[in-house]
Order: C-alpha cells, then sequence, then structure tokens
C-alpha cells in the first residue's frame, strides 16, 4: 500500500550544491534534464501521446522543485505515468516518497535493485577511505540504509522495454549497483547513463561545486564491483551515443562525447578505479 512506503532511518539531506543547480534545460527532443543540488534526473516525453515519465528522483527534500519543473513543462493536471530509477542510491531516490504520494505513479527498476527498494537490504557504507577528494572523505555521512516503496515499486520489463516509453529500451549496467540500468533511445543515439560513467569527478569538492566537465568512472566510494563497472563502461561506448547526459555533471554530445567515451573505456583502471580504497581489489 502507499501508505507503507517509507525512508531509511538514516534519511537526512546533505548540504552539498553546485552552481549548476535549478539548471533545467531540453537536451533532445521529448528530453528535459534537472540538476538538483548534485545530481541529474530527466523528464521522458513520448511523441505520439502526452505521455511521460520521471527517470530518478533527485536529492532529499528537493519533491517541490520537481514536482513544480514538471507542472512548468507539461501542466498541473498532467502528472508522470511512472517513475523510472537508474538505481536506489539516496541521491537518486531522494524525494521519491513525496512524489509517488503526490502522483500516486508506480516506480520501475531492474529486478536485482528491488531489495535495496523494498526496505529489505541495505547498500554497502559509502567508503570516506577512498581515493579521491572531500567528496569521498564526507561520504560515510551519506545516507545508505534502503528505502521501502513497499507495492509501489515493479520490476522493469524482461524484454528491456520501458514502461510507457515506446521509444526507449533499459540496458543493465551493473557495477555501480547490482541493478544499475542506463536507458537508451535508438533512433537518435541518446543516452540516459545514470551513474554508469560520469561527467565530472564526484569525488573532488571543488569540482563537484564547479560543476567542472570531466570524463570519469561512477562514484568511487559508493562503488564495489569495478570490473562489471568497467564492462557496462564498454557496452554504452559501443552503442556509439550521439549524446548522454549523467547522473553527476553537465551533458556530452557528439565528438567530445564519442572521444572521451573511448578514452574512458580504453583507461578504465587508470581514469575510474581508484588505487585505494575498500573495494579495490590487489591485482597480483
Amino acid at each position: 500500500m502507499k501508505d507503507d512506503i517509507q525512508y531509511g532511518k538514516d534519511y537526512k539531506n546533505i548540504p552539498a550544491t553546485s552552481k549548476e543547480s535549478g539548471k533545467f534545460e531540453k537536451l533532445a527532443d521529448n528530453l528535459w534534464y534537472h540538476t538538483v543540488q548534485i545530481v541529474n534526473l530527466c523528464y521522458v516525453a513520448n511523441k505520439s501521446n502526452d505521455d511521460w515519465v520521471l527517470v530518478d528522483a533527485g536529492t532529499p527534500n528537493s519533491s517541490g522543485e520537481i514536482i513544480s519543473k514538471a507542472e512548468e513543462t507539461f501542466g498541473k493536471d498532467h502528472p508522470p505515468k511512472a517513475i523510472v530509477l537508474t538505481h536506489g542510491h539516496f541521491d537518486h531516490v531522494g524525494s521519491i516518497v513525496e512524489l509517488v504520494e503526490h502522483w500516486n505513479v508506480p516506480v520501475y527498476a531492474h529486478e536485482r535493485e528491488l531489495p535495496f527498494l523494498r526496505g529489505e537490504k541495505a547498500y554497502m557504507k559509502p567508503d570516506p577511505s577512498v581515493q579521491g577528494g572531500a567528496v569521498a572523505k564526507l561520504s560515510g555521512l551519506f545516507p545508505k540504509d534502503p528505502v521501502n516503496l513497499g507495492d509501489m515499486v515493479y520490476p522493469l520489463p524482461d524484454d528491456g522495454s520501458v514502461p510507457f516509453l515506446e521509444e526507449w529500451k533499459w540496458i543493465h549496467t551493473p557495477g555501480h549497483t547490482p541493478g544499475h540500468v542506463s536507458l537508451w533511445r535508438e533512433k537518435d543515439q541518446t543516452l540516459i547513463a545514470g551513474d554508469a560513467f560520469t561527467t565530472v569527478k564526484q569525488e573532488n569538492l571543488m569540482d563537484v561545486t564547479l560543476q567542472k566537465k570531466d570524463i570519469s568512472g561512477p562514484p568511487r566510494y559508493f562503488t564495489p564491483d569495478w570490473k562489471a563497472s568497467h564492462t557496462s563502461v564498454r557496452k554504452l561506448r559501443d552503442l556509439n551515443p550521439v549524446r548522454a547526459i549523467t547522473g553527476h555533471g553537465l551533458p556530452m554530445e557528439n565528438n567530445e562525447l564519442s572521444k572521451n567515451l573511448s578514452y574512458l573505456t580504453d583507461n578504465f583502471e587508470e581514469i575510474a578505479v581508484p588505487d585505494y580504497g575498500r573495494h579495490v581489489e590487489n591485482e597480483e
């Protein structure tokens, strides 16, 4: 029941932001991105009808801003058909309870992500010891307890389709979390990457604050499986995307994207994988 949904016990606001916070911009046909503090979420519409879907749910206490942007774009009486989650980390589900309660819509995620969205299993603890910067060192303060969406959350369809979005497919891109997914629209080679890779060094406070554009892997302090993450980045590179919006950082397009994504894929160990940290495998 909707009345049973709730955040984890350690849910709290994180006092971090960037100079891009509040930015709402159209990236491609029927696709807008919205930066809330230090994370991006997407508003995706269908071409053939009035349906639209929210991808990810921002940081804690951002529901008012998200609802306001949705009403400005689609109309006050035109809620999304669903919310699709790339994964369930706190900065991607931070306002999910308020949004579900306000819109009364279902949530979809990969089957392997459901335990973290039904209050059954907590994510690994963030790793403040990992190589990076101030954000990494502060990551021990970040919420890790699972949100409980109860029977309001459903697995994404096995056939790779995205509910209510006829032109989009989901792609399993694990590594950052077991059930992480990215969304792909073949017709114009547009990618919503989530945290499979980022376009800012998310561990570095100054880079995050200024949104310095720099291809990088998933946030190091919250990534337990670097081999799977590399495979996922390679999978996305092989799609040859023309444009991409990531969970953190500014969009990349055309030659800038293809050049940087290939560079990241080919040099993943040097660019993405930290030299030390709790989840770095020792290679003999």
